[in-house]
């Protein structure tokens, strides 16, 4: 079900229960975050809410400039309409990981806690990147496959480049690509991360947090997001071989497996 207010933001929603509001990362869509879904199979009482970032997906472009700024913004008022004062949780992948944890700053006490898969840290040259980011190369796939944005941002942001993982890629990460608004998109690389980390003007928040990376990850790395653990006391952190921007794609399973044990310790 998508909404039909007049927000710049649309969102996919499911269940009923405790929201958890899910964002995505830049110049996807909600969909890139869907194999989180059977997580949820046998844990009822969960309301979750895939959003689509403005100029992404179903959601059209802020009227005005788009930055980082903007856009936790924008989440900021559509939280405010859509959940209220009421308790919730928040998922943030990559670029939607950078405003999950301005989330759980602005919203303090009523986040119960949040999950960062592989989320933004730092950005350009500042970033720590691996050496190494593919695990496993069918050549002659990547042979057949035309040149273009589709092949090149396949082998950027997957570790295995193979069918399986090509075929995961097309049904996840391709459809926003292909929806998202460039112009918009251009201006925020060029404004992408917030003017502070969001954790160096809140207090530490003592939900329960959960911080997901990958060593092959060649977009945000690894290393830089280990400092979050200081802001966190009480976050687990794992760093995942073998997988690579997309871990929730790649590696489904596990992934499924950290993040439904981050839901059973939430405090609801």
């Amino acid at each position: 079900m998508t909404d039909t207010t007049d927000s710049v933001i649309r969102h996919t929603a499911f269940g009923e229960g405790t929201p958890i509001v899910l964002i995505h990362g830049y110049t996807v869509d909600h969909r890139v975050l869907l194999p989180l879904e059977p997580v949820f199979a046998g844990r009822p009482g969960w309301r979750r809410l895939y959003l689509d970032l403005p100029g992404h997906g179903a959601s059209p472009r802020l009227p005005g400039p788009t930055s980082a700024t903007a856009l936790a913004e924008a989440v900021f008022r559509w939280i405010d309409a859509e959940v209220g004062d009421r308790p919730f949780a928040v998922v943030g992948q990559s670029f939607g990981g950078q405003l999950a944890r301005a989330v759980t700053a602005r919203y303090g006490e009523q986040v119960l806690g949040s999950a960062l898969l592989v989320p933004v840290v730092r950005w350009g040259e500042d970033r720590t990147l691996p050496g190494e980011t593919v695990v496993e190369r069918d050549q002659e796939l990547l042979d057949r496959l035309p040149d273009g944005p589709d092949r090149e941002l396949f082998g950027y942001v997957m570790a295995r480049l193979t069918e399986p993982g090509w075929e995961l890629f097309e049904q996840f990460v391709l459809p926003g690509r292909r929806a998202h608004d460039q112009p918009a998109a251009a201006e925020l690389e060029a404004d992408f991360l917030l003017p502070h980390w969001p954790e160096h003007r809140a207090p530490q928040h003592r939900g329960r947090h959960l911080l997901v990376t990958t060593r092959q990850d060649g977009l945000v790395g690894w290393r830089d997001q280990l400092a979050l653990l200081d802001h966190y006391p009480r976050m687990a952190a794992t760093v995942l071989d073998g997988a690579g921007h997309n871990p929730q794609v790649e590696c489904a399973k596990t992934v499924r497996g950290l993040v439904g044990g981050w839901l059973d310790g939430l405090d609801r």
